[in-house]
Order: C-alpha cells, then sequence, then structure tokens
C-alpha cells in the first residue's frame, strides 16, 4: 500500500504557472505508475498526465505543450509542473498510484483566476 500527500495548489492569474508535488510513502514507488488527475466543479475526474515505470509520458490533449509530468524515484516524488494557466484549469488536482490497485492523495485545490 502507498500514502500519498499532494502539496503546491493555490491560487493563480491566467498565464501564470504552478508546481504540484506528490510524495509517496509506504510502498516501492518507483514499481508504480504515476498519474494526476483533477475534477472542477459539478465534473467528473479526468486524467490530466501520467508517467510510466520507465518514465514515458502521456498528456491529456487540453494541457499538452503547457503541463509537464516527471517523477524521482530517489525523492519518491512526483510533479506536475503547469504553465501558461487558463481558467479552464481551475480544478481539485490529484495524485494517483497504480499497480494491482490505485492510490489517492487527498488533492490540492488550484484556481486560475484574475
Amino acid at each position: 500500500q502507498v500514502q500519498l500527500v499532494e502539496s503546491g495548489g493555490g491560487l493563480v492569474q491566467p498565464g501564470g504557472s504552478l508546481r504540484l508535488s506528490c510524495a509517496a510513502s509506504g510502498s516501492i514507488f518507483r514499481d508504480y505508475v504515476m498519474s494526476w488527475y483533477r475534477q472542477g466543479l459539478g465534473k467528473q475526474r479526468e486524467l490530466v498526465a501520467r508517467i510510466s515505470i520507465s518514465g514515458l509520458t502521456n498528456y491529456a490533449d487540453s494541457v499538452k505543450g503547457r503541463f509537464t509530468i516527471s517523477r524521482d524515484n530517489v525523492k519518491n516524488t512526483v510533479y506536475l509542473q503547469m504553465n501558461s494557466l487558463k481558467p479552464e484549469d481551475t480544478a481539485v488536482y490529484y495524485c494517483c498510484a497504480a499497480q494491482l490497485y490505485m492510490y489517492w492523495g487527498q488533492g490540492t485545490q488550484v484556481t486560475v483566476s484574475s
């Protein structure tokens, strides 16, 4: 089992940047596929970005070219660098670790507004 704690959310103006972090503990981090999901108010949770065990990445079309997911297997942390933020990026962002099961963090709020 793995425990996940997200940080780095907040209020940012359109066009700004944020970096989310997700610290993992309790299991072998490098053996998990790590992802970021988000859920806007009244919307379904959606996949934002995923990074495989070997470091391959994929992104939702809506964030390609603006967001970058990365992982540090020494620090047991996955990151989401978000640039050129738009109001439609406003959501609660969740970290997810997947192996046989999926494990979720508690979420961190990102609000993009002027």
